[in-house]
Parts: C-alpha cells; sequence; structure tokens
C-alpha cells in the first residue's frame, strides 16, 4: 500500500511506518501548509492513502 501523511500524523509514525516497509510520502516533510485541495489531489495523482 502506498500512504500519504497528512500534516497531523506525527513524524516519528511516518519514520516507523517506512521503517517497516511501507511506501509513505509525507505532507509536513514535502509542502507544510499546503490546502487539504491539494493534498487530495495529490493523493489521487500518486494513488495514494491518505491517513
Amino acid at each position: 500500500m502506498r500512504f500519504l501523511a497528512n500534516e497531523d500524523v506525527p513524524l516519528t509514525n511516518i519514520r516507523r511506518l517506512r521503517a517497516a516497509g511501507y511506501d509513505v510520502a509525507s505532507i509536513i516533510e514535502d509542502s507544510p501548509g499546503v490546502k487539504d485541495e491539494a493534498v487530495l489531489s495529490q493523493a489521487h495523482a500518486e494513488q495514494r492513502i491518505r491517513t
């Protein structure tokens, strides 16, 4: 599964998921402050589940 972690997901959780082998993109790391519509668009474009 591919996930897109929104800004409210703690970085420690993101790192743990990655260490467990999950493909996790992170809004807080890549584009903090972006609007929800952009997060949804990114999740759709990258075929990720938004968390």
